[in-house]
């Protein structure tokens, strides 16, 4: 029973009417409608995109919202429009999505609690003004790093008591782990350490492990049952494990025990046996630490050892690291946004466990990469590091070459004499430069890779240019590739392990994105001279957190009709990655090549448009599963043939040729009737030359098969790619004669429900948006000319992101009609492109 104090009925209805009560109520009903609307899904791939979701599960009604869990991207709540949308998914006996079986079921119920903001910690925000001034106090940007540093990294107090800590641990598991080490590795020691920051320690056994099988051995030898009882009794907690055979999980439980039982102040303790890197995490209550214990880990200590040798080399490196890890969290890049240095600025890893941000030790891997591509190199490559190493510094584990110098004197200093203003600046323009998705970052290398290179899980170990350093049975042993994604970072010793992995494109894009915005500030006189009206300056505007979501994948180029189709190897069929192996460097032009014909089967096959070319170019014959591009017919030559499939279903296709007319402006198209069919000029230099054919009105238009109309370069002559330069640009004109764009999701719901379970095309694929395009040809009449445009198509990559890009073009009277397909186009282009690229053989 409750029992309610109200001062007088006045009160209780002013209350119910107050703004605040409202508001509550109103969340509390709209979270319940949500619940009833909505189910728990689960089993899907992790790489499945919320669009995917929503395209399956509106076959059983319309889709609010799909929300998709952001830490490690297993589970989605998928609410519907209607409850019967619901009970529709729930009754259908079986969900599969992209090949996987998914888990559905009616989302979990749970009280409605309302938490209310925590104000503002005024302390806190003093602080960080206090930075700001501190730092536009400072007489130029190098000192604004050097201050960044001295703010953020541990005072000599701080080291004095992790080295307390780890010295008390050593003490307590030699009592229960004879001879064993506690190594701190990780942030606390690498030289990029922050206030707060985690205790890594790595518990070496292998002593312990000698000293446990020697004790065994002599215990057997023994005869007097009293030594035997003393040698149980000495090692109790051993007794009943044996070390060389226990699973890594059997010993973080015991480890685990051990910190909750014997060491003073240790609390909080959690096994995380399921990791990528099972560790015991623990918090130590008088301290304010927490920690991390690994047994496994010895590669992470060789890494902070390689990082305290960076250090060593050349005094620049703190600073820069310090200055854009901490710009990377304001601008939600990496880790949570900071609003103060006294909270938890930094932590090294990602709180949202394998979320989309990016973790700062792929960031710190970044930016040595980016100093030993410094003209001339500020850091020297591992590989050359390697060299530099004598004897008795070789050092392999687990299989990994991790040999370099134990001291920096035994490297040549850099004649790099770069500042820190300077090398700031020019680290945002790199990464605006560089060809992420085409390319991998190798720092034992010292250079970037093409990612073609570890797209073939079938070549010999010794042909793979990330294993050199290993012998052929240690290579053969090792997983070759990486997982590749939008952002490909190589741990500089385990070379299977892209330390970037956990990025999605959204992030790698945001990335990308404020690289640039930082680059352009950069160089600017606010960035590089101190204000003399008292203005913020320098990285104090840097540092300004970022307001707002990610930029879209379109972005401004939405108001250029331009759409993109990024380089991914992950939506490649095997076989095409194979041939992009083969192709080395020249793999973009044979990944356009691919791309430009998934296009034509797209607008041709899949949405029912006509597409026409001035010129044929010879390429290898294919099409794609589930598109047949077998029956495209030759306009003005095939007028008195029978009439297509596509004919008799009313998609019109032109029977005289068109003629392209000189360009007579960059955006727009000029338009006129000529025989009833619309000319219009696409902008490009070969049109526009006087002896041009499409000039002379020569060459016969004809619809296009997407094995034809594709850039080809002479066998002589190999494409440069290098740059941002075009390495072939093709041209299509397309007529729409159907709002295909219309109505697709009811369309295709309505053709899902007809059909019977078990031969139901899968959602998503190019199967049923063929069909669904075709259903809505048998539902509306053609209208003629509804719409034509052109399209013109180019290879980008090298010095930015490689991907395909197409600029479209609408005639003058199509324009206002044309943005409705253009926006349809945006998301429906490049995942239908992506299908197609799955299929190639």
């Amino acid at each position: 029973m409750f029992w309610f104090c109200v001062h007088s009925e006045a009160s209780l209805d002013d209350h119910l009417k107050g703004r605040k009560h409202q508001k509550l109520y109103s969340v509390r009903e709209t979270r319940r409608l949500q619940e009833k609307r909505s189910v728990f899904v689960s089993g899907f791939q992790p790489e499945t995109s919320q669009l995917q979701l929503t395209d399956y599960f509106e076959q059983f009604g319309p889709v609010s919202e799909v929300i998709m869990d952001k830490e490690k991207g297993v589970y989605a709540i998928v609410e519907f429009g209607e409850v019967a949308g619901l009970q529709a998914a729930l009754s259908h006996s079986q969900h599969t999505l992209g090949g996987q079986k998914l888990r559905v079921k009616p989302r979990e119920k749970k009280e409605f609690r309302y938490i209310p903001k925590k104000k503002q910690d005024t302390k806190n925000l003093l602080t960080v003004e206090q930075l700001s001034q501190d730092l536009c106090q400072a007489a130029s940007v190098n000192e604004q790093m050097h201050r960044l540093v001295e703010r953020f990294q541990l005072s000599e107090s701080e080291r004095k008591v992790r080295e307390l800590l780890v010295e008390l641990l050593q003490e307590v598991f030699t009592e229960f782990f004879p001879e064993c080490r506690i190594v701190a590795f990780g942030s606390s020691v690498n030289t990029f350490d922050i206030h707060s920051c985690d205790l890594d320690l790595f518990l070496d056994l292998e002593n312990t492990k000698i000293f446990q099988a020697k004790a065994r051995s002599s215990s057997e030898q023994q005869a007097g049952e009293g030594l035997l009882e003393d040698t149980c009794s000495e090692d109790s907690i051993l007794s009943d494990i044996d070390l060389s055979t226990a699973s890594p999980s059997e010993v973080l439980e015991l480890v685990a025990m051990v910190l909750r039982k014997c060491v003073p102040g240790a609390h909080k303790v959690q096994v995380l046996s399921s990791a990528r890197l099972p560790v015991v995490k623990f918090s130590h209550r008088e301290l304010g630490l927490q920690g991390d214990v690994s047994i496994n880990n010895r590669l992470a200590v060789r890494n902070t050892r390689f990082l305290q040798l960076c250090s060593g080399l050349d005094g620049r490196l703190r600073p820069l690291m310090y200055t854009i890890r901490y710009w990377a969290k304001q601008k939600q890049l990496a880790d949570k946004p900071v609003f103060t240095f006294v909270q938890k600025l930094y932590k090294d890893g990602n709180p949202f466990g394998g979320g989309p941000l990016l973790n700062n030790y792929a960031l710190t891997l970044l930016v040595i990469f980016f100093l030993q591509n410094r003209e001339p190199p500020i850091l020297p490559s591992v590989n050359q590091l390697k060299e530099m190493a004598c004897e008795e510094e070789q050092c392999v584990i687990e299989g990994w070459d991790c040999t370099f110098p134990s001291q920096p004197i035994a490297v040549p200093q850099s004649k790099n004499t770069e500042d820190l203003c300077a090398l700031l600046a020019a680290f945002f323009t790199f990464c605006e430069q560089f060809d992420f998705a085409g390319s991998v970052v190798s720092l034992r290398e010292g250079r970037a890779l093409p990612v073609t290179a570890f797209l073939s899980k079938d070549e010999e170990a010794n042909e793979a240019p990330v294993g050199e350093h290993l012998e052929m049975e240690e290579m053969r042993a090792k997983p070759r590739a990486p997982k590749l994604g939008p952002l490909n970072v190589l741990d500089p010793f385990e070379l299977s392990h892209n330390v970037a992995g956990n990025l999605n494109e959204r992030t790698q894009r945001s990335f990308r994105h404020e690289c640039e915005e930082a680059a352009k500030y950069c160089r600017s006189l606010q960035y590089q001279r101190k204000s003399a009206k008292g203005k913020v300056w320098g990285l104090v505007r840097l540092f300004i957190p970022r307001d707002g979501d990610a930029p879209s994948s379109t972005g401004d180029a939405a108001r250029q009709l331009v759409v993109s189709i990024p380089f991914k190897v992950t939506v490649l069929s095997e076989t095409l990655r194979r041939r992009l192996h083969s192709a080395g460097d020249l793999f973009r032009q044979l990944w356009f090549t691919e791309v430009c014909k998934a296009i034509l089967a797209v607008f041709q096959r899949v949405l029912g448009c006509t597409v026409v070319h001035g010129k044929t170019a010879e390429v290898p014959k294919g099409g794609y599963e589930g598109v047949d591009c077998s029956d495209t017919k030759t306009i003005g030559e095939e007028s008195q043939a029978a009439p297509t499939e596509d004919e008799k279903h009313g998609v019109a296709t032109t029977s005289k040729a068109v003629p392209v007319a000189a360009c007579e402006n960059g955006n727009r198209m000029s338009n006129r009737e000529t025989n009833g069919v619309c000319r219009t000029s696409v902008s490009c230099s070969s049109a526009n030359s006087d002896s041009s054919p499409l000039k002379q009105g020569k060459g016969v238009k004809r619809t296009l098969s997407e094995e034809e109309a594709l850039p080809i370069c002479p066998a002589d002559k190999k494409p440069k790619l290098h740059s941002t330069a075009e390495s072939g640009v093709v041209q299509w004109w397309c007529e729409v004669q159907h709002r295909v764009w219309a109505g697709r999701r009811k369309a295709r719901r309505d053709l899902l429900k007809s059909l019977p379970e078990t031969s139901r095309p899968e959602v998503g694929s190019v199967e049923l948006e063929a069909e669904v395009t075709q259903r809505i040809l048998l539902d509306h009449p053609a209208a003629e000319k509804l719409l034509q445009f052109a399209v013109e198509a180019k290879v980008l990559g090298g010095t930015e992101d490689t991907r395909a890009e197409l600029r479209f073009t609408p005639c003058d009277e199509h324009a206002s009609i044309f943005q409705d397909f253009f926006h349809f186009l945006e998301l429906f282009l490049p995942k239908i492109t992506e299908k197609l690229l799955e299929k190639v053989d």
